[in-house]
């Protein structure tokens, strides 16, 4: 370009100062349009993501399935054209916007080398010019206004790409929750003594742990401060121990199963493992300690085999089957067409419950962790196949430190100690012999249960 600014004055000083006096109409428009396309794009992409977060969210299988069963498909569906047109129309406007301004620099340009031709024609026609310079001159002005008008789109491009490096490196600087401590030292040999000591814990705000352009709607409703789940949580699992959880629903008992493998961190006190602080140890050895069978297991849109290996990548086919066999759920594998390599489906709807629960199982037996943690973990089976698995995990479980969740007193009868948990808070503890005669909430509850099973 320096080049042909120069050639340009040696033809012709004047006719230089003319098409450089245009520069600024270059300038001007991709300045303006820049902005709004940057704000638009940034709409754009708030509303694309709203968009995923819904078709994710409402229709996969499960959300599919609620809003047909609810009645409200049409809802649904007018909600989503809603999405859907505010996306076409943004995309119409960024469009529309990037269009004028290509045509705006295009005719600022038509209209700069207009001029010059004019001007240039004048000077030649008094002789002050030659026709030949004239013509080069104008050749020289289009060669220097092509490359102004390709480098304010490029602005313009790279304005609005800066809207995508905004929202990428928003997520990357957000800072983990739970990572490891800079001096966080491995589990060795663990043998599974689980110690809670005071604990207290709150759920962070979604202020705290997210951002809010991730959020349906870029901004995060009004929260206050949630309040306290626990509230000094004190108790010792010796190795090999089995602790059963019961209270009543939103007592905390899985909020305490979750701050062993530190989904999150405690307020205040520790939850020690083998006498350390879960925060003074590597993440990955806690995790490779710990397996947990939730109560509503997910499991990936793979095979079987692919699922139960995800917690030990290594395993044989041996070690597949002796798992599956231990959480009798093998011989229904072996009568499927494709054994092993049957596909489950998004989070295994192909499966029942009992089956999800029982592969669920399995993939913790394989794993073979020195801590196990069962949420509610037989709740979607029946009597027989309960009984079976209850025999599996007495076995699987003899020597491992084991938290057990569960409604059913029935399952949990045996263990070596009964933790009732009320509003935050272990409110009595023992075997099931002493508490069943001891007036208090574990009295009521198993009074209860067992007087609607007679019933029944």
């Amino acid at each position: 370009m320096a080049t042909t600014i120069a050639v340009m004055l040696y033809l012709n000083w004047e006719l230089t100062l003319l098409a450089l006096a245009l520069l600024p109409a270059f300038v001007f428009p991709s300045k303006r349009v820049g902005k709004r396309l940057q704000r638009i794009t940034r709409e754009q992409m708030g509303l694309n993501a709203d968009m995923n977060s819904t078709m994710q969210e409402r229709f996969n299988v499960s959300g599919a399935m609620v809003a047909k069963l609810f009645g409200h498909p049409d809802r649904e569906l007018e909600s989503f054209s809603g999405r859907a047109s505010r996306v076409r129309d943004i995309g119409v406007k960024i469009a529309v916007y990037s269009r004028t301004l290509f045509v705006t620099l295009a005719l600022v340009s038509a209209v700069g080398t207009a001029v010059v031709i004019y001007v240039g024609g004048r000077l030649a026609l008094s002789r002050r010019m030659s026709t030949g310079d004239v013509v080069a001159f104008v050749a020289y002005v289009g060669a220097l206004y092509m490359p102004l008008t390709l480098l304010t789109n490029s602005r313009v491009d790279l304005m609005t790409s800066f809207v995508s490096f905004e929202r990428v490196f928003e997520v990357l600087d957000l800072p983990h929750a739970i990572t490891d401590a800079p001096d966080a030292v491995p589990i060795e040999a663990p043998l599974g003594r689980i110690e809670f000591r005071d604990v207290h814990f709150r759920y962070p705000r979604a202020n705290e742990v997210s951002l809010a352009s991730l959020e349906m709607g870029g901004a995060f409703e009004e929260e206050t401060t949630s309040g306290e789940v626990l509230h000094g949580v004190d108790f010792v699992a010796e190795p090999g121990m089995t602790v059963a959880l019961v209270g009543p629903s939103g007592a905390g008992k899985t909020t305490m199963s979750n701050l062993i493998p530190r989904l999150y961190d405690v307020t205040s006190g520790a939850v020690l493992i083998d006498g350390l602080d879960v925060r003074a140890v590597t993440l990955e050895s806690l995790r490779d300690s710990i397996g947990v069978v939730a109560q509503d297991p997910h499991l990936f849109h793979d095979t079987i085999r692919n699922n139960l290996r995800y917690a030990r990548p290594n395993a044989t086919d041996e070690q597949i089957v002796a798992a599956c066999k231990d959480a009798q759920i093998y011989e229904l594998i072996a009568s499927l067409p494709d054994g092993l390599n049957t596909l489950v489906g998004e989070r295994g709807y192909r499966l029942s419950g009992g089956e999800k629960q029982r592969i669920a199982i399995a993939r913790v037996l394989l794993k073979a962790p020195v801590i196990v943690i069962l949420d509610e973990a037989t709740s979607h089976l029946d009597s027989e196949s309960e009984v079976l698995i209850q025999r599996a995990l007495a076995a699987a479980l003899e020597s491992r430190t084991s938290i057990v969740i569960a409604h059913r007193l029935s399952t949990i009868v045996n263990a070596d100690m009964i933790l009732v948990v009320e509003d935050g808070r272990i409110v009595q503890r023992g075997r099931h012999h002493d508490l069943v005669g001891i007036p208090g909430t574990y009295a009521d509850l198993y009074t209860t249960q067992f007087a609607r099973a007679g019933a029944g």
